[in-house]
């Protein structure tokens, strides 16, 4: 099943999971309605909280987190991975700058 993100303008933050195509506009959460967030579910653009995004498309197995610190180390990129092994970009330009290096393209996207 695909994951559904949800947010509201308080910072709260929920990822769900529905069937395809059957995701609710808005979901209540511990007592908060969240309100579906397309941007936090496309990557192409950063989600209405803005920057910065963890990027679930550019990461690697959790595993293989560690390798990807590494390699972002040993080409001078300060990145933060998480422990899931998805990169968090800090700007459109790292992002685009980051996903060329690892020998990425984002024809989506804004950058």
């Amino acid at each position: 099943m695909p994951t559904y993100c949800y947010s509201d303008d308080q910072g709260n933050y929920s990822e769900q999971y529905f069937p395809m195509g059957q995701s609710p506009s808005d979901v209540v959460v511990d007592g908060n309605v969240l309100v579906r967030d397309f941007g936090a579910e496309n990557v192409a653009r950063p989600s209405r909280k803005g920057w910065p995004i963890e990027c679930v498309a550019s990461g690697v197995n959790a595993n293989q987190a560690g390798e990807l610190r590494e390699f972002f180390q040993k080409h001078g990129e300060n990145v933060e991975v998480s422990r899931d092994g998805n990169p968090i970009y800090t700007s459109a330009g790292q992002r685009k700058r980051l996903l060329k290096l690892r020998g990425f393209h984002d024809r989506s996207s804004f950058c």
